[in-house]
């Protein structure tokens, strides 16, 4: 069979290479997308979205026990694991059946298969049916990553699993331990540990969610352990002996090696790309421990060649995927976009209570050689917070002393992943701090600490 010609040919359709596709086909290219799995990739089938829906139950179920505070009624509460689960997959399933029908409404040919790259301008796919060939002047990989598994650690499914298990669980855990405390680490911890589990997060840093600033985390650890969770900073997780229905984890700390039993170990040390097998390396790509390496247009120095999303630089976050998706595609149409800046994008983990943050940590911004005015305001001062019977929280602002540039902000607490936002606005507006303190923010919001928090690095905060 004749190879079919297209403009452009994207593997992958998770949120970097749907949206790639979209753009291109606006821009009025022939578009073909190759998916091996399920459209939507993981952040809709097994990320970002079901995980939500299921934080969202445990949050209902923690609110629940807190009737009375709201001078509710709520008696003999309880939950349904697989119902909750179930819940979880149809929200999935309803948004993966939407990227289908934005494919056909946008005229882009979907071919489910294997994709590799047999030579620049060819991809050759192995389908149902037999071996299909394309070709494309620009090809664009978004073939995104998996979860990392350390040698003796490696999942199985029943005892140890990755965030595909702890997505569909077989059973409610009754002893966890969660082995990393990123995101996807602490956002499964905090969903069990409120369904009752009795959880511990051994994490190696020297503090949990360590990519975020150290008064935030901090904050989220007190909130943590006081919710019954057990942290281990500072500690590793050297093996794991398995025997029917127990894991006994080894545990050094401070050079000391401790044992403990679980009955369900989640492993959440960090990500893998999909990168091997493809043909990238051969056909000159560069790889970096399994990531390609690209400029900032993910170009990555083969002609016609772009990598996008997880399979490349970080930070690993599906809507940075997606807009370099966009970034890429009007640049094969002969645009002139904007590089993605990683540091204007925001990073939302989702465990109760919410953690948000853009730009740089008061230590980041001071290792750069800034001089800083730092500003903070918490939950406590706050109306609507209160209102909301969720007075725990706080959020902090960096400002370089010199220009008034945001150079970081900085959440914990209540909807703080949707907070975030006004900053990142911020940033992309290259605001400085006389722009944020002259906008008149909405009472009562949750949004007024924001103005606050500006307003206290230039000691002019008011109700705190």
């Amino acid at each position: 069979m004749a190879a079919r010609a297209f403009d452009v040919v994207v593997i992958g359709a998770g949120p970097g290479g749907y949206v790639a596709a979209i753009r291109a086909a606006q821009l009025g290219k022939s578009v073909a997308i190759v998916e091996r799995e399920h459209l939507g990739g993981i952040c809709l089938n097994w990320g970002c979205i079901p995980t939500k829906a299921m934080l969202r139950s445990a949050e209902v179920f923690h609110l629940m026990h807190r009737a009375k505070d709201f001078g509710l009624k709520a008696e003999n509460i309880s939950y349904d694991l697989d119902a909750v689960v179930k819940r979880s997959r149809k929200v999935a399933g309803q948004l993966t059946g939407g990227i289908g029908h934005l494919m056909k409404k946008n005229k882009i040919t979907v071919i489910m298969g294997a994709a590799t790259l047999p030579a620049k301008g060819k991809v050759s796919v192995k389908t149902d049916k037999g071996t299909e060939e394309l070709t494309a002047p620009n090809i664009i990989v978004a073939v995104g990553a998996r979860a990392r598994e350390l040698p003796g650690l490696e999942a199985d499914g029943d005892l140890v699993w990755t965030y595909k298990h702890a997505l569909e669980p077989k059973r409610m855990p009754k002893k966890l331990l969660v082995i990393g405390s990123g995101a996807i680490g602490i956002e499964f911890a905090s969903f069990f540990n409120t369904l009752g589990a009795d959880t511990t997060v051994v994490e190696v840093m020297d503090r949990i969610l360590p990519v975020e600033d150290a008064e935030i985390s901090g904050f989220a650890q007190k909130q943590f352990e006081k919710q019954g969770m057990k942290i281990m900073a500072k500690a590793m997780v050297k093996k794991l002996d398995r025997t029917k229905g127990k894991v006994t984890a080894h545990i050094e700390r401070d050079g000391k090696t401790e044992t403990q039993d679980f009955d369900t170990v989640i492993s959440a040390v960090g990500i893998v790309a999909n990168t091997e097998g493809l043909g990238l390396e051969e056909l000159g790509a560069k790889i970096d421990r399994s990531f390609v390496v690209t400029d900032e247009y993910c170009r990555t120095g083969v002609e016609g060649l772009y990598v996008i999303g997880d399979a490349t630089n970080g930070p690993w976050l599906a809507h940075k995927a997606s807009h370099e998706g966009v970034m890429v595609a009007e640049l094969i149409a002969g645009g002139h976009p904007h590089a993605v800046d990683p540091s204007s994008i925001a990073g939302c983990t989702y465990c109760h209570p919410q953690v948000a943050s853009v730009g740089l940590t008061e230590a980041k911004a001071k290792e750069a050689g800034y001089k800083v005015k730092v500003g903070r305001f918490p939950f406590i001062g706050n109306g609507k917070a209160i209102a909301l019977g969720e007075p725990e929280g706080m959020i902090k602002t960096i400002f370089d002393a010199k220009t008034g540039e945001l150079l970081g902000a900085h959440m914990v607490g209540a909807e703080v992943t949707e907070l975030i936002q006004g900053y990142v606005v911020g940033r992309t507006l290259e605001t400085t701090e006389e722009d944020l303190i002259n906008t008149v923010f909405p009472h009562p919001t949750l949004s007024e600490m924001m103005h606050e928090s500006v307003l206290d690095a230039y000691g002019r905060a008011i109700h705190f």
